[in-house]
């Protein structure tokens, strides 16, 4: 763990324990410090993975920040959503344009993964949203076949395929893994494999 994100955890710990200084955090999200704003954004995510009805208040705020232009911002704040998809996905429903920005940066691998996640997150809770998102992940799963963070990616669309997908959706999907399925090898054709057992496809 680095010594930065130390201070994030030790920070998450203050805030859980003080709910009252979230407000000054949540602020330094606007704030004019790319710095500031990433450090604030750290401290969001961790204290969402441990208390996520604390920044559930803050939701609008938090999707605001996927505007900012620093890519760690961007994906500590998404990784901040998809845990709040669980808890009240209405209000991630607002957040899915700045995932898409986020999904096709071309500078940072990270950004990329933590909004494919997001969108993988929201578009399993509904067949709606399933027809929503799935342009974008499908768009996603082509452009970054064989990139560094694909393997990651291909974890999130194994829980996609688990969610209420609609009946084309699920279609498309199978239509999309089937050849991984069949001529890949490893991690990538089972993962592939998961997917279409999930959906009722075949290889």
């Amino acid at each position: 763990m680095s010594e930065k994100t130390q201070e994030a955890v030790e920070a998450a710990s203050e805030v859980i324990e003080t709910p009252d200084l979230l407000a000054k955090v949540v602020e330094a999200l606007s704030g004019a410090s790319r710095r500031t704003r990433q450090n604030a954004a750290a401290v969001i995510s961790e204290v969402a993975k441990r208390r996520a009805d604390l920044i559930e208040p803050y939701s609008n705020d938090i999707v605001d920040a996927l505007n900012r232009p620093e890519a760690r911002t961007r994906w500590e704040c998404l990784d901040a959503l998809t845990v709040l998809v669980e808890t009240n996905s209405r209000a991630c429903d607002k957040a899915i344009a700045g995932a898409e920005t986020s999904l096709f940066d071309e500078e940072s691998g990270p950004v990329r993964l933590a909004a494919l996640r997001f969108l993988c997150k929201i578009g399993a809770t509904t067949e709606a949203r399933s027809e929503k998102t799935w342009p974008l992940i499908d768009e996603a799963i082509q452009c970054y076949h064989g990139d560094l963070e694909f393997n990651d990616m291909l974890l999130a669309v194994v829980d996609f395929s688990a969610g209420k997908l609609s009946e084309g959706v699920k279609a498309e999907l199978a239509e999309r893994m089937s050849f991984d399925a069949s001529n890949s090898k490893g991690s990538l054709k089972r993962r592939a494999q998961q997917i279409l057992d999930n959906v009722g496809g075949t290889a």
